[in-house]
């Protein structure tokens, strides 16, 4: 089997005595959309945490290509190509839509001090940055909403504008939190249409978190199901989502 793109071994995090993940262990694939489940409280979230760096896990590793990433923060691990999207956009409200794509260039030589005044530094560079920021709008097709500011868009196309930002890093591998939650049917719908084609066509991987399985389970290849922080089930999508034990967790009142 080649090497995962993204692996995770026995990764603990506790808050008190109270274990959100325990000692829990995955593997995604390389070029596969792997789909993480789960009730409610199972640690979908936190284990995402742990993964980005916004949290640091108390036990295990985080390997990203090859590379033990366990305490990388946040920027380190974008600069390495794995971004993180959230369950709740928060683009700067009062940018329109292209503008928060350009904030999220990572090359902007232009706004550090000592550059500012020498455009000779830096002209290419905005010149690439505006061609690349309207490459991803084609690509999300999403270019009429270009000059929109980002507080007039629906849900949908945030979270469309989420992903558009984290295109902008030239990301490799992009973890995302309910990427279709609190849409519409239709812009869910496009929502992981779009995942599809940046995996099959633009090479990036995923790795997310969905509770509309009627719709992610047409579009995803691989499934982990948790529970109380661990591993319940894994395997291809039907398989897993017709594990009685998969069932069973959503049925059962946690106390």
């Amino acid at each position: 089997m080649a090497q995962p793109v993204l692996s995770v071994k026995n990764l603990t995090k506790k808050f008190g005595e109270f274990k959100a993940v325990d000692n829990l262990s995955m593997d995604v694939e390389k070029g596969k959309i792997t789909l993480i489940i789960g009730p409610n409280g199972s640690g979908k979230t936190t284990m995402l945490n742990c993964v980005s760096g916004l949290y640091a896990a108390d036990e295990g590793q985080v390997f990203f290509r090859g590379e033990d990433v366990t305490k990388n923060k946040t920027h380190e691990l974008v600069e390495k190509g794995l971004v993180r999207t959230f369950q709740v956009s928060s683009p700067f409200t009062r940018l329109n839509v292209l503008e928060n794509l350009l904030v999220s260039y990572g090359l902007n030589s232009g706004e550090k001090f000592k550059w500012a005044p020498f455009s000779s530094k830096w002209k290419d560079e905005e010149k690439d940055a505006m061609e690349k920021a309207y490459r991803v709008l084609e690509l999300l097709e999403i270019t009429e909403l270009a000059h929109d500011p980002a507080y007039t868009l629906s849900g949908g196309q945030l979270k469309l504008l989420e992903i558009g930002r984290a295109l902008m890093t030239d990301a490799k591998m992009i973890l995302t939190d309910e990427p279709a939650g609190s849409v519409s049917v239709i812009l869910a719908e496009k929502i992981f249409s779009h995942i599809r084609e940046l995996c099959r066509n633009q090479g990036l991987d995923f790795l997310l978190i969905e509770h509309r399985l009627d719709i992610a389970s047409k579009y995803v290849d691989y499934v982990y199901a948790m529970d109380s922080g661990s591993v319940l089930s894994h395997g291809k999508p039907k398989d897993v989502f017709e594990d009685i034990k998969v069932i069973e967790s959503y049925l059962t009142v946690k106390r």
